[in-house]
């Protein structure tokens, strides 16, 4: 199913806030909708988030790929203000992306600055389509680079998705020499929705308690995302 991003952030916008949490929070509620998205993979969704913090990495990589053909067939999850002001803030003569996805963004940014992208798996119709980025199979929570390997580091859509959020933030610093930039979807938790974030961030302060950025950092809302700038230097 293909639908815009700014169409998904209004339906979720109303399904999340209009509607009472006794009712949204009930699997009765979602059933129907997660049958007609999901068919019989609905109950991947289910119990997704209880488990998430209990099994293993490669238990999580093997649940994504299981879902791949049931999940919003869109080239990226941001909008366009992000990606606006993203390849207006990228600095430096190379870059990393971490958490690519199909590669949108990857290939926008890799005709304003040398690209290496990665993600915990990136298929070869990704490769043959970006063939100016260097595409890497990587987990973010352990990047397989040395410290401030790249003047650039962006991270857009991942962080919900990641248990250890802390440590991934770490690596992402680590690997940065000049600037960070992080985009998360702006989002109400609960127990089910219609993806597999197991983090959510519904105010700024919801993202900030686990960034802590420094003086040289800022976070502003941008159509229903948060954008993340902190600079190194």
């Amino acid at each position: 199913m293909a639908l815009q991003r700014n169409i998904t952030t209004k339906i979720a916008y109303i399904i999340d806030n209009w509607i009472p949490p006794v009712v949204r929070d009930s699997k009765w509620f979602v059933w129907i909708p997660f049958r007609i998205f999901f068919g019989k993979k609905a109950r991947y969704f289910y119990d997704f988030k209880d488990s998430a913090f209990e099994v293993s990495h490669e238990a999580i990589s093997a649940t994504y790929a299981t879902l791949e053909d049931v999940h919003i067939a869109r080239e990226t999850d941001l909008n366009s203000a992000c990606i606006d002001e993203i390849l207006s803030n990228v600095t430096g003569e190379n870059a990393l992306e971490v958490g690519c996805g199909r590669g949108y963004l990857a290939g926008r940014l890799s005709g304003v600055t040398a690209l290496t992208a990665c993600d915990m798996h990136v298929s070869e119709a990704v490769r043959l389509k970006y063939p100016a980025v260097t595409f890497d199979e990587a987990n973010i929570e352990k990047l397989p680079y040395s410290d401030q390997t790249f003047d650039t580091v962006i991270c857009t859509h991942t962080l919900e998705h990641v248990v250890d959020l802390v440590g991934a933030i770490n690596e992402l610093r680590r690997v940065a020499r000049k600037r960070l930039i992080i985009v998360v979807p702006k989002q109400r938790p609960y127990r089910y929705t219609f993806d597999l974030h197991i983090h959510f961030f519904p105010y700024k302060h919801s993202l900030q308690a686990f960034l802590r950025g420094g003086r040289n950092a800022s976070l502003l809302e941008l159509d229903g995302d948060w954008y993340y700038h902190e600079n190194f230097e």
